[in-house]
């Protein structure tokens, strides 16, 4: 029943658009108050769900007079037509809206690459920072292991000069008292 509705109203819509341009001004005046979708939502699921569930039958309008009822059939029918192309209209403008504020994918690729490459120098900076201050150091403690086995053979040069004085000096003792025939005081240190 509701398919030979719409197939009526198809065969008259041909002869409802002229008287249709007056009241097409009066809808625009009235469709620029009424339709305003909101800009913040953007809901592209439910957008799709609100078009099909409008797309559904109608109930069958009651038949009053032919003539004036068709002509209001057929006149919002265009008006609903007219706010669903808003809708869509509105729609893509939003969706190339967002298009067009996502940056492209080479930026980005470029953006990493500069990174990545002033973040490999930076760390190579500092890698040859700390080679250097790993080879100061490496010297530091090469000199110092040097300073202090040049101290220890000094060191042990003295002990070795201060034995071979002593070992000198018992010998010119001994010597002395030979020469003399004198017994020295101390015979050995432990008695």
């Amino acid at each position: 029943m509701a398919e030979e509705m719409k197939k009526e109203v198809a065969a008259e819509t041909p002869a409802a658009p002229p008287p249709a341009p007056a009241a097409e001004a009066l809808d625009a005046d009235s469709e620029k108050t009424t339709v305003a979708p909101p800009p913040a939502e953007e809901k592209p699921e439910e957008s799709k769900a609100l078009v099909v569930a409008e797309e559904a039958p109608e109930p069958e309008p009651k038949k009053t007079s032919s003539g004036s009822h068709d002509r209001d059939v057929a006149l919002a029918e265009v008006e609903k037509e007219k706010r669903l192309s808003f809708i869509r209209a509105w729609e893509d403008n939003e969706k190339t809206k967002a298009e067009n504020k996502q940056v492209p994918k080479p930026y980005f690729l470029n953006y990493n690459n500069s990174k990545k490459a002033a973040l490999e120098a930076n760390l190579r900076k500092i890698e040859e920072q700390l080679e250097k201050k790993k080879a100061e150091y490496a010297e530091k403690m090469k000199n110092k292991a040097a300073l202090l086995h040049k101290e220890a053979e000094e060191k042990k040069a003295m002990v070795e000069a201060r034995r071979g004085e002593e070992l000198l000096k018992a010998e010119e003792m001994a010597a002395k008292y030979r020469a003399t025939g004198h017994t020295p005081k101390k015979l050995l240190g432990c008695f």
